[in-house]
């Protein structure tokens, strides 16, 4: 018949049973300190802790009302699934002692008529509340070491006691935990104490399939959450990889399959203090016992383990239980606690491509392999694009650029491209080199994926380029040029914040700074880049030493960058040898002669500016980089416009003498004169 009722009504039956049968016991006992009260006046009637036999305990009418609550609890603890406290003693190992003391400290909250039962059976009024001199006065098979730290009430938070300076531990108040009394009624949420720390982690299904090495990494993990758990098993799962939307990706899936709801717990949230780190791990094993959990412990917002936090971290992992997980871009030094590695990557260009074009449906292959060549999108990037509602190729390119620039700003200063192949002038030679490095960017999926590059080569698949020249000569304009050429979003790096004072904080500025890149869509250009890359000093002391050591890290994240990296530099000869060896394109921007710089002067000027004829030749003639006669024609513009009138050669040349006059040129006022088709000096 009880099989017939709901688990919930069934829960209820047996705990109405137990609490019956509490009152029962409770009864008797408050009977036999009332009835010693009267027969010894003047004497208060106290608990002692002793373990009474059934029949001298409980009167014979008693013991059978007693019988009879703890058959039906038998009866009920018997069914599939058992009542909560049967779980709960099940998994956390409680006697029937240990269950039965539980059951009398939850009472207090769901029965109302068990306090002054417990006043009663105490004898004393001030003390409405359970004892462990009372739980062993009125159960069977007491225990002393019940309530010893090491065994499960006190061990798994289920029962508080609350002992005052001198008062004994018998007599002591004791109170079932919160989540506990919720537990036994039923109520199965996570501990309200874990709930400000933690977050859960759903699997939104984005309709979007996962690609092969995606579904392997799953796989594996979830073979490893399905060994049986021993005492040498592993404590955690280290998730290694740059791509943090991937690694939540793999583990949602992972104890999805194993029907476990995964938490996300960032280290950074863990006390520091040991008694607070213990109390959490605690409560965090206890939670693993009692519902189907997992815990995501996310380091990728770290810049390594510190002093203090890897051994916090090992501490938390060796202390709780569990599926977990430890997610980190590299593996942490100094971590002790044992765990299965598994590397989780970005999808290749190729998944990519198949993930797109399966997204997108028959048709759209051309779009799939331009955007898998070009962006490096984890799948919750992709689906963030798709829920952009991008109608054509146009759109969908321009929201993978909008879904990778914020991270990329806080990091580097962002440029506008403006400029055109129509607006830089180059000798032949360098401007083929830069049509040549634009053809790269644009075809690099097709020969390392396509053709087979990839598998030949174990480093230099990064694309990168030294622009060097004087400054004003074109290579922020060519950076520009290559970002419109290629639709890609240019990023100007400010070396004084990647460069810190602080030794070895550097590589951690130059990691974030890649890994953000690292999506695609950004063009990364190190303005100055001598102050860099200059040539390496002899090591001399530890700071030479970590000079040298930033220099490696930067080259060797340069070569494995999978967008562009250009360096810019005024002086070639200062940078370091091996610099210039692992480079693949060096553009040269040479001081513009006298046809170059005429092409810029009849260029500079925008098609809507009012002006007069002017005399380009005679332009051509001030020597000038492009940059200062950008400066020029600007200011020139300005004095047209407070002048109310049209650019002349007049206010050219005066925005020149102003220009030359900044730039310390030596001035010949002969140069600056300008005569009018009448003969008169202007």
């Amino acid at each position: 018949m009880s099989q017939e009722l709901s688990w919930e009504e069934r829960n209820g039956r047996f705990l109405s049973a137990g609490l019956s049968r509490l009152r029962l016991l409770l009864t008797e006992q408050a009977e036999r300190a009332e009835h010693r009260m009267a027969s010894e006046p003047g004497i208060a009637a106290t608990v002692e802790p002793v373990i009474p036999t059934p029949s001298a305990a409980v009167p014979s009418a008693a013991a059978e009302n007693v019988r009879r609550s703890a058959a039906e609890m038998t009866s009920l603890a018997g069914t599939d699934p058992p009542p909560a406290l049967v779980v709960l003693a099940n998994r956390l190992g409680l006697s029937g002692f240990e269950a039965d003391v539980l059951l009398l400290c939850a009472g207090i909250e769901l029965d109302t008529r068990i306090a002054p039962l417990c006043a009663r059976a105490q004898g004393d009024p001030g003390r409405p509340y359970p004892t462990f001199a009372l739980a062993l006065t009125i159960f069977e098979d007491g225990a002393w070491d019940a309530l010893s730290p090491d065994r499960p009430l006190r061990y798994w938070r289920l029962i508080e006691i609350s002992q005052p300076a001198g008062q004994p531990l018998t007599t002591s108040v004791l109170r079932a935990d919160e989540r506990i009394v919720n537990y036994l009624k039923g109520l199965n949420a996570l501990d309200d104490r874990l709930l400000p720390l933690l977050t859960l982690l759903e699997l939104a299904d984005a309709g979007i399939p996962l690609p092969q090495s995606t579904e392997a990494a799953i796989s594996r993990i979830t073979a490893l959450l399905r060994q049986p758990v021993r005492t040498d098993a592993v404590n955690a799962i280290h998730l290694l990889g740059v791509d943090a939307d991937r690694k939540k990706l793999v583990a949602r899936h992972a104890t999805d399959r194993l029907d476990r709801q995964l938490y996300r717990l960032p280290v950074a949230l863990l006390p520091d203090q040991a008694g607070e780190l213990e109390n959490l791990a605690r409560l965090w094993h206890r939670e693993t016992r009692l519902r189907s959990v997992a815990l995501y412990l996310d380091a990728d917002e770290s810049d390594g383990p510190s002093p203090q936090e890897a051994p916090r971290v090992d501490r938390f992992i060796s202390r709780s239980a569990g599926a977990a997980f430890l997610a980190a871009p590299e593996s942490w030094r100094g971590l002790g606690s044992r765990g299965a590695v598994v590397d989780v990557a970005r999808p290749t260009a190729a998944e990519q491509e198949v993930v797109w074009l399966a997204v997108l449906g028959p048709g759209a292959e051309t779009t799939a392999a331009l955007l898998a060549s070009q962006f490096d999108l984890s799948l919750k990037a992709i689906d963030d694009v798709l829920r952009s509602n991008p109608v054509d190729e146009e759109q969908l390119w321009n929201a993978c650029l909008a879904i990778t620039r914020p991270q990329m700003e806080s990091l580097a200063e962002r440029l506008d491209p403006r400029a055109t192949w129509a607006d830089i002038v180059l000798p032949a030679a360098e401007s083929k080199l830069l049509r040549e490095l634009a053809a790269q960017v644009r075809h690099r999926s097709v020969v390392y994926d396509g053709w087979g590059f990839r598998q030949k080569m174990t480093r230099g698949l990064g694309i990168n380029a030294l622009f060097a020249g004087q400054s004003g000569t074109g290579k922020t304009m060519a950076a520009e040029v290559l970002a419109n050429d290629l639709r890609l979003s240019l990023f100007r790096v400010d070396l004084s914040a990647v460069v810190d004072k602080y030794v070895g904080e550097t590589p951690k500025n130059l990691r974030k700074l890649f890994d953000a890149a690292e999506s695609g869509g950004a063009i990364l250009f190190f303005d100055e880049a001598d102050a860099l890359f200059g040539k390496r000093s002899e090591v001399k002391d530890s700071h030479d030493r970590y000079a040298n050591i930033e220099i490696n890290y930067l080259l060797q994240r340069m070569e494995a960058y999978r967008g562009l990296a250009i360096l810019a530099t005024n002086l070639k000869s200062a940078l370091d040898p091996t610099v210039m060896r692992r480079l693949r394109f060096i553009v040269d921007f040479p001081f513009p002669g006298q046809a170059e710089r005429r092409t810029i002067w009849e260029n500079v000027f925008p098609p809507d500016t009012p002006r007069a004829p002017l005399d380009y030749e005679r332009l051509a003639g001030l020597n000038l980089t492009g940059g200062s006669i950008h400066n020029i024609a600007l200011n020139a513009a300005f004095l047209a416009a407070a002048a109310g009138s049209a650019v002349t050669m007049p206010t050219v040349l005066d925005a020149a003498r102003t220009e030359f006059r900044k730039l310390d040129k030596p001035i010949n006022e002969a140069d600056f004169e300008w005569k009018a088709a009448g003969g008169a000096a202007a």
